[in-house]
């Protein structure tokens, strides 16, 4: 046989309820007969003293008591009032305690057992004294004429007869507490049986290590966990899972609707459906989604939703895709820049010096131009670097993007990596918007300072961002490879670094685009 230790917690369970139901039981059923046993003790004296005081009360009593021969008419009196009563005895005596009636006629005459005093004084007095007849309940009481005592009356019940009373009323009782028992031991053992289809029969010790490796698992893995229950709400989440999303400590219990997330990613939780590899912005990190239906012997238990972090990929992502983006047009430059190495050879070999040399300076003088106008105007050498390679993609892309004369970025505005991320994807997207176009082809950068504030604009006379609320591209935080332009996980990362540095975007248009940051700058960079 197993050891208590090694039962099912639904048995040890049981065990532990059906003692403490018995307990309980046998602690009500002694507290109630004690009960009945003082109520029967109490019923007893209130009988006699009742008793006593009718018999005192008799006019009988009273004018016997000063005949000459007082038992001839007592005992009788006494006897016939003792059957009629159901007590045990009926004593009438003078005030000294010598008897005039008793059940046993032998008595009579013989000197009463018990208290009296206080009854020659004219009180009650009610005890449970050992008399001839053995211990019983009993009352003294005086009998009294013109205020003075002239005898006394005693009425008692055996203690026998009173343990036959209480003992009545014992068996109903006796059949309550085992009422209440069995009672107790049906709902303890249906408690037992909910609780092992609960626990699957298992004990406490294995339950106490499966949740401890459950535990630990759930926060060793390095992928967010989330488990959300049919009515949306949040029944687990692990470390991970909480730092990905910026949750509060506990979220357990909160239905997913209320967590502070962005609108498409709350919808997505909430829906429940099936999820493969999505995208979504965060609070602060870019987040790959997987959302799959739990189910348990059959049985839908919720939704598990298991989360990767992307932050850092998609950032290094568009720094490739810009390194790309500029050696495309390094390898562009540098077939353009033969051709014209192969023009000026031409033209000198033709005997025109003057003219190769003419036709080399413009080239030189257009591309210093550029490269004067954007180091003048950008002090991050990262963000100069960049304007420099999208100015050499829009030329190979035929678009026209220029960086408005009298622009300034101040250094330490921002860090590096964030103003790359915020100017380019802004540029990208705007070249994305007007390679679709029919029109002209224009991309406009612009920068300057603006009480305490750098202000980058990006413009474009693409077709603008659809929809009536052009802040929506923004808050969808959301991006498919369908998605027209590019134009959803690019704007979302700008916004995200937008909020890490303290500022704000504004989108304006159609006709275009125009989009523009405000960051703050630094109290010692003004």
């Amino acid at each position: 046989m197993k050891a208590p230790r090694h039962w099912s917690l639904a048995a040890q369970i049981f065990v532990l309820q059906a003692l403490v139901a018995l307990v309980v039981v046998a602690a009500g059923s002694a507290a109630a007969y004690q009960q009945v046993r003082g109520a029967g003790q109490d019923q007893a004296t209130q009988r006699v003293l009742a008793v006593a005081h009718t018999v005192a009360a008799t006019p009988q009593v009273v004018t016997a008591l000063g005949t000459a021969d007082p038992t001839a008419v007592l005992q009788p009196l006494a006897e016939q009032v003792r059957r009629e009563t159901g007590t045990d005895f009926v004593v009438v005596m003078t005030p000294q305690g010598r008897r005039y009636s008793h059940p046993d006629p032998a008595q009579i005459g013989r000197q009463f057992l018990g208290t009296i005093a206080p009854a020659q004084q004219g009180r009650d007095v009610t005890e449970t004294y050992r008399g001839t007849l053995g211990p019983s309940v009993r009352a003294v009481v005086p009998v009294e004429r013109d205020g003075a005592v002239v005898g006394l009356v005693s009425v008692g019940i055996r203690q026998v007869t009173v343990a036959q009373a209480i003992r009545s009323r014992v068996g109903p009782l006796l059949l309550a507490a085992l009422a209440a028992a069995l009672l107790s031991g049906v709902g303890t053992l249906l408690v037992a049986r909910r609780v092992r289809r609960q626990t699957h029969g298992l004990g406490a010790d294995e339950l106490r290590r499966m949740y401890e490796y459950y535990d630990a698992v759930l926060h060793a893995v390095r992928e967010g966990l989330l488990l959300v229950d049919e009515a949306g709400r949040v029944r687990l989440v692990n470390d991970e899972a909480r730092r990905l999303l910026d949750l509060p400590r506990d979220p357990t219990g909160t239905h997913v609707t209320r967590l502070a997330l962005p609108p498409t990613l709350r919808a997505t939780l909430a829906s429940g459906e099936p999820r493969s590899d999505e995208l979504h912005v965060a609070t602060a990190r870019v987040v790959v989604v997987n959302q799959a239906r739990a189910r348990w012997q059959g049985r839908d238990v919720g939704t598990v939703v298991t989360l990767r972090d992307r932050t850092d990929l998609e950032a290094l992502t568009g720094e490739l895709d810009t390194a790309r983006g500029l050696a495309d047009a390094l390898r562009s430059q540098q077939h353009e820049s033969a051709n014209r190495l192969h023009t000026v050879v031409s033209l000198i070999e033709l005997g025109q010096a003057d003219r190769a040399l003419e036709f080399a300076t413009e080239e030189l003088s257009v591309a210093q131009r550029l490269t004067d106008a954007v180091v003048d105007a950008v002090h991050e050498p990262a963000l100069a670097a960049l304007l420099l390679g999208k100015s050499a993609q829009a030329s190979e892309r035929g678009i026209d993007l220029a960086i408005e004369p009298g622009s300034l970025v101040p250094d330490g505005v921002a860090p590096a990596r964030e103003l790359v991320t915020i100017v380019g994807n802004l540029i990208d997207n705007a070249m994305d918007a007007v390679s679709a176009t029919e029109g002209p082809r224009r991309v406009r950068f612009a920068a300057g300072l603006d009480d305490g504030h750098v202000v980058l604009t990006v413009s474009d006379t693409g077709p603008g961002l659809p929809g009536p609320d052009p802040m929506a591209a923004f808050r969808r935080g959301f991006s498919t490879k369908a998605a027209a332009g590019g134009r959803g996980l690019g704007l979302a990362l700008v916004t995200q670094s937008v909020r890490r540095l303290g500022g704000t975007i504004e989108v304006t248009g159609p006709p275009g685009a125009r989009f523009d940051v405000r960051l703050p700058v630094p109290a010692g960079d003004r």
